[in-house]
């Protein structure tokens, strides 16, 4: 199973908020596959849901920390330009906003609420999970810290709102549910994101990078794609949680990048019909079919699918090793793999891996290496 994407397009008066239908298959095989300063520490207490805001309260509190962002480009040497969102992150100057958002900018201007711009510097990127960090040397006045939220408290049929600049509308609000938790959203740099959020929300071009808050009006996730056949919003829009926000902002300030880490292996989820195939009893894991060579699951002895079998018309993979838990968490899917990596994993860190081997079950203890680049 290869999952992944690109992240990004430029309609005439907007950055859209990322279109994909069918991801393209090809990629770099992945485990993907298939303080005033710093007010923006994770919160650390269960939500309290009887302290819901209306959306109006939920609109005059968080408007004037939501900026416009202007980009101008020069993607085919002609020059062009594009607008999306972002959000204030701390008393310094710091941004949030998409990836795609500012990509290949020659200049960056971010607009505040009252219509003073600034130019804005590009102080880190991360195209893996499609944020970016920007920087203004604006008056201290303009600048109002949003704050985020747990995402990980999230329940589908949550309410939640979002603000942005959709068609360069500015300041613009919409408000839905949490329609789906655990997404995987293919990213810009053709691996896939884990563990998105699902909304119906409007989101449409614009709204790219712009804010995705509970009712308490605290940032549970940064808009960021659509799915669409005509650019438009359909019903269905993603956001990255704030606990990849979280986790990832910090080093993007401090580094200007953020190492990801990877294990080097591609293949597919165990359905009804490969379990059958594999006699099975249950349809849970992931089949490895390819390791890549010298990755860390090469390097740990991990044995990917060296035949296959045909049944009813259809060819199955068979012969590598079926992942079951990752630190004894269990695996349904590659989901549940992606989502550990990107909550627990860093780097450097070992993982321990059970994994069915010709009938039996055995741990295999790997190191995980940078992720390197799915282009």
């Amino acid at each position: 199973m290869f999952v992944g994407g690109v992240i990004g397009a430029v309609a005439v008066i907007a950055i859209v908020a990322v279109l994909f239908v069918s991801p393209p298959t090809s990629l770099k095989p992945d485990i993907a596959i298939s303080s005033e300063d710093t007010p923006n520490a994770l919160a650390e207490i269960s939500p309290d849901y009887s302290k819901k805001l209306s959306l109006i309260e939920i609109f005059e509190k968080s408007e004037p920390g939501v900026v416009r962002v202007n980009v101008q480009r020069n993607d085919t040497g002609g020059g062009t330009g594009g607008v999306g969102s972002g959000f204030v992150f701390d008393k310094k100057g710091h941004i949030i906003t998409n990836a795609h958002v500012v990509k290949n900018a020659v200049k960056v201007a971010v607009t505040f609420l009252d219509g003073r711009s600034y130019n804005a510097e590009i102080i880190g990127v991360d195209e893996f999970t499609d944020i970016a960090v920007i920087k203004v040397n604006a008056d201290l006045i303009l600048l109002h810290p949003l704050s985020l939220g747990d995402s990980s408290n999230l329940q589908v049929g949550e309410q939640i709102a979002a603000i942005g600049n959709p068609f360069g509308l500015s300041g613009s609000m919409t408000s839905g549910i949490v329609s789906q938790l655990g997404r995987l959203l293919p990213s810009g740099a053709g691996y896939s994101i884990p563990d998105v959020i699902q909304t119906d929300a409007a989101i449409n071009p614009g709204n790219s990078g712009g804010p995705l808050l509970n009712m308490r009006g605290e940032i549970i996730g940064i808009n960021t794609a659509i799915q669409s056949t005509t650019g438009e919003f359909t019903g269905v829009g993603f956001s990255v949680p704030s606990q990849t926000i979280a986790k990832i902002v910090p080093t993007l300030i401090e580094k200007g990048e953020y190492k990801h880490p990877w294990i080097g292996i591609a293949g597919r989820d165990i359905d009804p019909d490969l379990a059958k195939v594999l006699n099975l009893k249950d349809a849970v894991g992931f089949l490895i079919v390819t390791v890549v060579d010298d990755s860390p699951a090469s390097k740990a002895g991990l044995i990917g699918s060296d035949k296959t079998i045909e049944a009813d018309g259809i060819k199955y993979p068979m012969g590598g090793d079926i992942i079951l838990s990752v630190d004894g968490k269990d695996v349904r899917k590659i989901d549940d793999i992606l989502i550990h990596l990107q909550r627990s994993k860093s780097v450097g860190d070992e993982m321990v891996l059970e994994i069915l081997r010709d009938g039996r079950t055995t741990n295999v203890t790997i190191v995980l290496q940078e992720r390197p680049n799915g282009n």
